[in-house]
């Protein structure tokens, strides 16, 4: 495990104008989704579980934060590139229902935004420069500075007693196996429900999420079903180990888990309202 290093260098011209994008609505055909609709940095870079009971996707929205640090995006591991997800989500009939080519239409019909381009890279917006900004955006959105990063580089104090045995137990009952490396997860894909069923729809092979964060992004497991992390413990480790765990361990575990926690721009990320 290393930690979350701080944000790449970027042209802070591209870095606001991705921004922009990020947050504007222009994106979907119907201009009522930007990425921050169910991206939300206030809190988790998520959508906090609270996705409308009509809402088309049948997945559990994956946080935005640290995205840029995983070897493939969504649970699927559809996509090698941060810019081949968001052409993916523009041209996606369940959400944005639009495509790049449409978006930059519509964009270059702003005359503000065009001369933001023009600034930014020579010239008015077209379909590089466009996936360009917003891929710029999203490598900047990593969260360092967590407790557990701390005691990474060698702060023995940043980790309480029962934190640094939930950590031991983390790796002795082999939960390192999967969820390791810079994201603690989101390095390799997965079969789910080894020993006993963990969730009941979905594909049976996903990308391992990262676990940085976690605390915050409840509810947990690509179909929403776990309430609690102390839930997502359990059953992780009876689905996928075959163990019973004791309330000791869990509540280790969980301790430790809650020191993976980073910073976006200086503050802790949370969780949000319910």
């Amino acid at each position: 495990m290393t930690p979350i290093p701080q944000p790449p260098p970027a042209d802070p011209r591209k870095l606001a104008l991705g921004e922009r994008l990020f947050n504007d609505s222009r994106l979907s055909a119907d201009g009522r989704l930007s990425c921050a609709s169910c991206h939300d940095l206030r809190t988790n870079g998520a959508d906090e579980g609270r996705r409308p009971a009509d809402a088309s996707e049948p997945l559990d929205t994956p946080t935005v934060f640290n995205a840029a640090l995983s070897f493939r995006l969504t649970w699927e591991g559809r996509f090698r590139t941060l810019s081949a997800q968001a052409e993916a989500s523009i041209d996606n009939p369940l959400n944005m229902q639009s495509s790049v080519a449409d978006v930059v239409r519509r964009l270059g019909e702003d005359p503000v935004l065009s001369a933001e381009f023009r600034a930014a890279y020579g010239h008015d917006v077209d379909r590089d420069s466009f996936l360009d900004a917003l891929v710029t955006f999203e490598r900047s959105l990593l969260t360092p500075d967590s407790r557990f990063d701390r005691w990474l580089r060698g702060d023995a104090s940043a980790l309480s007693p029962v934190e640094l045995s939930g950590y031991q137990t983390f790796k002795a009952f082999g939960c390192i196996a999967c969820h390791q490396g810079v994201g603690i997860g989101a390095n390799l894909m997965a079969r789910q429900g080894i020993f006993r069923p963990l969730v009941g729809r979905g594909p049976s092979r996903v990308r391992v999420p990262s676990l940085r964060n976690i605390a915050t992004t409840a509810p947990y497991f690509h179909d929403d079903s776990a309430a609690t992390l102390e839930e997502a413990v359990r059953r992780m480790a009876a689905a996928q180990l075959d163990r019973t765990l004791t309330d000791e361990q869990v509540a280790s575990l969980v301790a430790f888990l809650k020191t993976l926690t980073g910073n976006y721009r200086g503050r802790p990320v949370t969780g949000g309202a319910p």
